[in-house]
């Protein structure tokens, strides 16, 4: 059959994806991060971005938006999830699950010691 006889306005679909396989993608993306500490995503990787969204809103890993000057900016969950793609990402296994913030009051400061248990 010859080029000329197929019609112009077939267009071929991709085929639907389980939902397990968008799983699978983000845990390879999570085994990839925590094996290299840290990885980058280009700027118009959606499809990435999106999984490491969905990753950081439950806490396994941390992006940081890479700005114009080369520093880095944390973004919250929900600034990643409105995040556009002006900018490059890096996708990082967090240093620690929990984080307080360095403005507590010293009347406080008794709250957060270990004590014994």
């Amino acid at each position: 059959m010859d080029t000329e006889s197929l019609p112009a306005n077939v267009i071929r679909f991709r085929s639907a994806r389980s939902p397990f396989a968008a799983r699978r993608d983000q845990r390879s993306l999570m085994d990839a991060v925590y094996m290299a500490g840290s990885l980058p995503i280009a700027a118009d990787d959606s499809a990435t971005k999106a999984m490491a969204t969905r990753l950081t809103i439950f806490g396994f890993v941390v992006i940081d938006e890479i700005q114009a000057d080369g520093s880095a900016r944390r973004l919250r969950p929900s600034e990643a999830v409105r995040a556009s793609t002006d900018r490059p990402w890096r996708v990082a296994k967090p240093t620690s699950r929990y984080a307080l913030a360095d403005g507590i009051p010293a009347s406080d400061a008794s709250l957060f010691k270990a004590s014994p248990a």
